[in-house]
């Protein structure tokens, strides 16, 4: 891999490790680009405390720690600065209100979530299809608005339901992404934690509507850096699947 762009930091409140780490261990493998893209907090109405994000109180701390490595390193490596985040329409004002005077360099989209926290995570089994229905529709919502790079672990949904429902639904997905140029990720972290994504089918499915995919650690350790022999295994699924493999995220490249 020569860059990634789902990066974490412990600040997510579930991930480890010191932001050099991260960054030390992508320069290592040869990595060109690293993009850190921390759980983005939510401002919610009532107070409400989220237990696997950044809190508001480590924003400052987060651009001030990476704006200082992404000088320090720039003659080896190119750090973007940015967040993996919901889209939730009614949160968006507050959220944007609070990053507004922050170098946010790109979000990526991760819809673990189809209203506000805490509610049912999109991973978990269900035979709904009024929900998987639900998850594309707020995906493509979300997308249209162009705050997102590209959708994180699109494949994440545990639909149990009939396979011609999900194949229906995911195809106009995939439909969208390619007619957007937006790679599908394929998630590392799914892999080595033997969870039910990376999903075969679903890759087929973006083959053969002729989306490219791109390979998204979603590291929660520096370690998550080193994993090269999964990383091929993510590129090797790819390839079977008939997907393009890109590296840089076509808007920014391999240089700021």
């Amino acid at each position: 891999m020569l860059a990634n762009y789902h990066t974490h930091t412990y600040r997510c409140q579930h991930a480890e490790g010191e932001d050099r780490q991260y960054v030390e261990t992508a320069i290592r493998n040869g990595m060109k680009v690293l993009g850190f893209s921390d759980h983005c907090p939510w401002v919610f109405p009532d107070g409400y405390v989220s237990s696997n994000r950044m809190l508001l109180s480590d924003v400052e701390n987060y651009f001030t720690s990476l704006t200082k490595l992404k000088d320090e390193y720039r003659k080896d490596i190119t750090i973007y600065i940015g967040f993996e985040s919901e889209y939730l329409p009614e949160l968006l004002p507050e959220q944007e209100k609070l990053l507004k005077d922050y170098p946010v360099d790109y979000q990526i989209l991760g819809q673990h979530f189809l209203t506000r926290e805490p509610s049912a995570y999109m991973g978990r089994t269900f035979d709904e299809e009024t929900i998987l229905e639900s998850y594309v529709n707020s995906v493509i919502e979300g997308m249209e608005t162009g705050k997102y790079a590209y959708l994180a672990h699109p494949d994440l949904v545990g639909f149990s339901g009939k396979q011609e429902i999900y194949d229906k639904h995911y195809r106009r997905l995939c439909t969208y992404l390619k007619q957007h140029n937006s790679p599908v990720e394929i998630n590392l972290l799914g892999l080595v934690q033997q969870r039910h994504y990376p999903n075969e089918h679903f890759l087929k499915l973006a083959g053969e509507i002729g989306c490219s995919a791109i390979i998204g650690c979603d590291a929660h350790q520096p370690g998550r850096l080193d994993f090269r022999k999964e990383q091929e295994i993510c590129r090797n699924m790819a390839y079977r699947n008939g997907l393009k493999v890109i590296d840089f995220l076509p808007e920014m490249g391999e240089k700021s």
